[in-house]
């Protein structure tokens, strides 16, 4: 156990959900105390978290993933963002609010799972109540929920940390029924624009893994740097 941390453990190796010739290993911290301050330090450090429970890879034989974050005043969208931004400008609507779980959410959830699971081979998720308060609603310090309706109906959900260092993106799922949208990528490009509104540096968008192209979108958006094994952020190349 780490001083200071009522919870800390490495899990034993399992089958790697983003690589599947690999097998990962994490190490989790369980911290209902964690601050906001507290989190910025893991952050920087390339702990990712869900409710109390922070995390990161600790994998013997493999640094693929990596953390990454986007230069927010020096990014620039290419020619399929200012497509996405274009798409969805006129007629999605961004509802912020303090995060929630009802039917609605639920049911997106977990229809976004399926596609997810069917078509990209991610792993099964039940999305039960309880299960998505502690991932998503129950959090240590405040995390504000982003909702886009199209027609009034919910067609994706995201919750953001607002840090001193920039926004982290904790999570983002979105109606199948509107891929042609885009809607992951309207949704960073929102969450840049308001980055840009409060003066950040940076938009944290979690892990980049070399090799996974469910996670590759997120090195489009650039200049962008990613942390290396050494504990150093350093400008990211493809």
């Amino acid at each position: 156990m780490r001083p200071g941390i009522p919870y800390h453990f490495v899990a034993p190796p399992s089958r790697c959900e983003y690589l599947p010739d690999q097998s990962s290993r994490l190490e989790y911290e369980v911290v209902p105390g964690l601050t906001p301050a507290s989190y910025t330090r893991r952050l920087l450090e390339g702990w990712r978290r869900f409710g109390s429970v922070t995390f990161r890879p600790r994998c013997r034989a493999c640094s693929a993933c990596r953390s990454l974050r986007v230069d927010v005043a020096r990014f620039r969208p290419d020619r399929s963002q200012r497509r996405a931004w274009k798409r969805n400008e006129s007629d999605v609507t961004l509802l912020v609010g303090e995060p929630a779980v009802d039917a609605a959410r639920l049911d997106l959830y977990r229809r976004f799972h399926a596609h997810q699971q069917a078509a990209k081979g991610w792993p099964g998720s039940g999305g039960d109540p309880d299960s998505y308060r502690l991932t998503f609603v129950d959090n240590p310090f405040p995390t504000r929920e982003w909702r886009f309706e199209l027609g009034g109906k919910l067609v994706g959900v995201g919750y953001v940390d607002e840090l001193p260092v920039g926004l982290s993106a904790i999570y983002f799922f979105h109606d199948p029924d509107h891929r042609d949208r885009s809607l992951g990528t309207w949704n960073v490009l929102r969450l840049l624009d308001h980055a840009r509104s409060l003066g950040l540096p940076h938009l944290y968008l979690g892990y980049h893994v070399a090799g996974c192209r469910s996670l590759a979108y997120k090195a489009r958006f650039a200049p962008n740097q990613a942390l290396d094994p050494n504990g150093t952020w350093r400008d990211f190349m493809l």
